[in-house]
């Protein structure tokens, strides 16, 4: 048996019904393990513990995003980043003599609210602005910052239980989407890779080393045909195992235009680096971020950094092209970043250098400038995207 860390002494306690609210969801991990037999996958508990059916932390109505949340992303930090992004969608859908976007998992609203605001100054409004999103809380909230924000628009923003079918031109947009997908834990034994499942003791949820398994051994074989090699005895880490999938009905619902995913990751090579031995799990919980997906369910994101090189290998699989790939910084320069700040007068000092403020968070390699990565995906469009005018780095997937 593997012990888990526990973080919690150093983490806010949660209120009493935010702990009633966990503890009914660890009910239910519970009597999964238990009709499992006594383990089940990490994928299954990733899956229980963000998008059970109103228990799971993106499907149950606590406030995740912004200052009261739990963490904070690009679009609330700044709206140069939505405008950045509406400057790249903008000459897709001219390509395409119109179209619509989705948005895949809304947040706040912020991004859609900036982003139809850029797109109605660029002349270049979608048809119409999808969003899948499956939180009736984050919903409503979306809709709320859209009546604030941009209320003249709100009659083009439609709301989507599932993907749309086939026949969609346009824009698939998905930030800090990929991080959220569901992972699957490995630990390289001296007999071999080996799942690390979830079961439950006598402290709680902890780890366990499955045996040899077919669909893990395989994984682990496509990992190390990479040029970084064998993985050591001790190595951690993790992969989504239906990514394959979930990207293939993606691509389904597009006849032709672009999928635009920004995340934090790395390409293959440096994802399974010596110095990430350790796997790549983090757990947000009211702006503090650790490393144990097994405490507080329900309540605290898990998130693992994404392989864009399984990415592109998944995108080619389901017919897309792989028509870009740079860091967050670069794409955001090349979509225009600092045309943008420079129409502030820097006179007016407080804007001027609040601006410039958010530009260092968005761009600088120790914020969230190489930290990110972006890469686009195409079917049907011949158009040199602007985003990876400045820098190209297709060859390190």
């Amino acid at each position: 048996m593997l012990p888990a860390s526990n973080p919690l002494d150093r983490l806010p306690a949660p209120d009493p019904a935010a702990t009633a609210h966990s503890a009914r969801l660890l009910d239910r991990i519970r009597a999964e393990i238990a009709e499992a037999g006594g383990a089940i996958s990490f994928t299954r508990f990733m899956d229980l513990a963000l998008y059970a059916p109103g228990l799971g932390y993106y499907r149950a109505g606590a406030r995740k995003f912004g200052p009261d949340g739990d963490f904070v992303t690009a679009p609330e930090l700044s709206p140069l980043f939505s405008r950045c992004l509406a400057r790249q969608c903008q000459p897709i859908l001219e390509a395409l003599g119109g179209g619509a976007l989705l948005e895949l998992g809304a947040g706040t609203g912020v991004m859609a609210a900036d982003l139809l605001r850029e797109l109605r100054a660029l002349d270049a409004l979608p048809e119409r602005y999808a969003i899948l999103e499956l939180s009736g809380e984050l919903r409503q909230r979306q809709r709320q910052t859209l009546a604030e924000r941009a209320p003249d628009l709100l009659d083009r923003v439609v709301w989507l239980d599932a993907l749309p079918d086939p026949g969609l031109r346009g824009v698939v947009l998905g930030n800090e989407v990929l991080d959220a997908l569901p992972v699957e834990r490995f630990r390289i034994t001296p007999a071999g890779p080996r799942r690390l499942a979830v079961t439950w003791n006598e402290t709680g949820l902890g780890w366990v080393e499955g045996d040899e398994d077919a669909e893990v051994t395989a994984a682990v074989a496509r990992i190390e045909r990479d040029p970084s090699g064998r993985l050591p005895p001790g190595y951690t880490s993790e992969y989504v195992p239906h990514l394959d999938a979930w990207l293939r009905a993606i691509a389904g619902t597009l006849a032709a235009g672009a999928l635009l995913f920004i995340d934090y990751g790395h390409p293959r090579r440096d994802y399974y680096h010596p110095e990430r031995a350790a796997g790549t799990l983090l757990c947000h919980y009211r702006h503090r971020v650790h490393d144990d997906p097994l405490i507080l369910p329900g309540l605290q994101d898990i998130t693992a950094s994404v392989d864009f090189s399984a990415v592109a290998d998944a995108a080619l699989a389901a017919g897309l092209d792989v028509a870009g790939y740079t860091a967050q910084n670069y794409f955001l320069f090349g979509c225009g970043l600092m045309e943008l700040l420079a129409e502030v007068d820097p006179a007016d000092t407080l804007r001027y250098l609040e601006l410039s403020r958010q530009v260092k968070l968005l761009t600088l390699p120790g914020e969230m400038g190489e930290r990110f990565q972006a890469i686009a995906l195409t079917r049907g469009l011949d158009l040199p995207l602007r985003g990876f005018a400045m820098r190209d780095e297709r060859g390190r997937l």
